[in-house]
């Protein structure tokens, strides 16, 4: 079992105040400060400093942080296996494209067989490697950026990034210029989303940005954005996925963007992480995989 005095660390870490992790672990706060005197001594560094009356981490606190969640993590996880035998219980998430467009299938092969069940969160990039690192969920479907150095990561698929519209627009199916699309109508994710941070780094490659646009509208639903594709003269930018199964819509291409954006499987560097994403994959219907692609399985 891991040792209490990790568990008030992580709270601590957490809630970054001494009588809150007190009153979060029933505790008194000079027992919260015996346990990270104790792990600063039996690892000979300094944990927390005091910053203006600010509680932070120290470096060593970081690296320990990111050891003890994977601990904990596994832990959790033993458990969970001694108590269901065969069975393969995941608790997934997904960016929304992924989540929306790209794993219905998937989910459905994983749970073919009876033995196997499946929790799935549909959540931004940051969300999801929040509840990664708090050891929510095993492993995330990946489709913007996140750090190499902290989460391990294989890749699922590369995908299209593409423009779309109706069928009826004037783009439709063609090659247009770059200059053609400012009068466009331009149907934009959120801030923070993995699409609308391509397209701006598209554009500022070329010296552009999305104020060229004479008009935008902002809309976090993919459902919504698709339809008011089909019933308006809009044009967007996403994964091919949003688009290909929708008779409705065409793809149009801008000159000189031939963009292809890795959807990766991002998890903590653990034993059972691993194990969950190849009892995942392995039950995979589209083969987008190759050893070549990712240095990893089929």
């Amino acid at each position: 079992m891991i040792d209490t005095r990790i568990k008030t660390f992580l709270t601590l870490c957490k809630v970054m105040n001494y009588r809150k992790t007190a009153e979060i672990l029933n505790m008194t706060q000079p027992a919260v400060t015996q346990h990270i005197h104790f792990l600063e001594e039996q690892y000979s560094c300094k944990l927390f400093n005091y910053d203006r009356r600010t509680l932070t981490m120290t470096d060593e606190a970081m690296l320990m942080q990111k050891y003890a969640e994977n601990v904990l993590y596994q832990e959790k996880k033993l458990k969970a296996q001694l108590d269901g035998g065969e069975s393969v219980k995941l608790s997934i998430g997904a960016t929304k494209t992924i989540g929306e467009y790209i794993i219905a299938e998937h989910i459905a092969a994983f749970l073919s067989d009876p033995r196997n069940s499946i929790s799935v969160r549909v959540e931004n990039t940051q969300s999801l490697l929040e509840a990664l690192s708090k050891g929510e969920i095993d492993f995330a479907l990946i489709e913007g950026y996140f750090d190499r150095s902290k989460y391990a990561s294989r890749l699922y698929r590369k995908e299209p990034f593409v423009g779309l519209c109706s069928v009826r627009h004037a783009f439709a199916n063609r090659t247009v210029s770059l200059d053609m699309i400012w009068n466009e109508r331009l149907l934009l994710r959120e801030d923070g989303s993995g699409t609308r941070n391509i397209l701006g780094l598209l554009l500022a490659e070329s010296s552009h940005s999305f104020a060229d646009f004479g008009r935008i509208t902002t809309i976090s639903d993919f459902g919504l954005i698709t339809k008011l594709l089909e019933q308006s003269g809009c044009i967007t930018f996403a994964y091919r996925a949003v688009g290909e199964n929708n008779s409705a819509l065409a793809e149009f291409s801008v000159m000189g963007w031939d963009i292809y954006r890795e959807f990766n499987y991002v998890y903590l560097d653990t034993p059972y992480s691993e194990y969950a994403v190849k009892a995942f994959d392995m039950l995979r219907t589209q083969p987008y995989l190759s050893v070549e692609d990712n240095g990893g399985f089929k």
